[in-house]
C-alpha cells in the first residue's frame, strides 16, 4: 500500500470557464506524474465544474498496473469528511507547512503517516498564509525549509523525502516546471493588459 498526496484545494475557478484555470490543470497533472504509481493522489474541495474538467482530462479507464501516474481522484468533500470515509485518523495525516516547527524527514514515511496534506494553494507571493485554515484542524506538520514551493514541487519534495528516502538538490537553480508550463508563461507575456 502507498502513501496519499492530498491538494485540499483551494484556488478560485476562472470566472471565464467556472473551473480550474490551465496553469493549475498543468501543476495538478504534474503531480500525479511526480508521486507515481504505487501511490494516490487525491484532490479534494473542488468545485463540481472543476471535478468534471478535471475527470475529462483523467479518464479512469488507465491501468493502474501500466500507467505511469499516480491513481487518482478529484472530489468536491473536504480533506475531513474524506479522511472520515477512508477510517484516516487526525494523528496520520501529515500537514506540510511552512511555519511547522518540525522539518520533513525520511522517517516520517516510515509509517507515522499515511496521508500527506497541501493546501492547494498556488502562486500567492507574498504569502497570504491560507495553510493556516487547515492548521487550526490540529494536523501535524512538518515543513520543507522556509523557502515557498509550488504544490506541484513540494509535493514531489516530499515523495522524494518519505519514499525515495532522499532529500532533492537542484545544483543548477533551475525551477522545475511542470511540462507546457515554460510555454503557458511566455503566452501570457506575449498578451497585452487592458486597464
Amino acid at each position: 500500500m502507498g502513501f496519499s498526496f492530498v491538494i485540499e484545494h483551494m484556488e478560485e475557478d476562472e470566472p471565464s470557464t467556472q473551473s480550474i484555470p490551465p496553469w493549475v490543470s498543468l501543476e495538478y497533472q504534474q503531480i500525479r506524474a511526480l508521486v507515481g504509481p504505487g501511490h494516490t493522489v487525491r484532490f479534494t474541495h473542488l468545485s463540481r465544474t472543476s471535478v468534471d474538467a478535471l475527470q475529462k482530462l483523467w479518464p479512469s479507464s488507465a491501468d493502474p498496473a501500466t500507467s505511469n501516474v499516480a491513481t487518482t481522484q478529484v472530489t468536491e468533500i473536504g480533506v475531513l469528511e474524506l479522511m472520515k470515509a477512508n477510517n484516516i485518523p487526525l494523528e496520520k495525516v501529515c500537514l506540510l507547512d511552512p511555519k511547522a516547527t518540525q522539518g520533513l524527514s525520511p522517517e516520517d514515511g516510515d509509517g507515522r503517516f499515511e496521508w500527506f496534506l497541501f493546501g492547494g494553494i498556488l502562486g500567492d507571493d507574498p504569502p497570504r498564509d491560507r495553510t493556516s485554515e487547515l492548521r487550526v484542524l490540529g494536523f501535524p506538520s512538518r515543513h520543507l525549509d522556509s523557502v515557498q514551493m509550488t504544490t506541484d514541487t513540494a509535493v514531489g519534495v516530499t515523495k522524494r523525502v518519505v519514499v525515495d528516502k532522499s532529500y532533492v538538490k537542484d545544483a543548477s537553480g533551475e525551477p522545475i516546471l511542470p511540462p507546457g508550463m515554460k510555454q503557458l508563461l511566455k503566452d501570457d507575456l506575449d498578451k497585452g493588459f487592458d486597464f
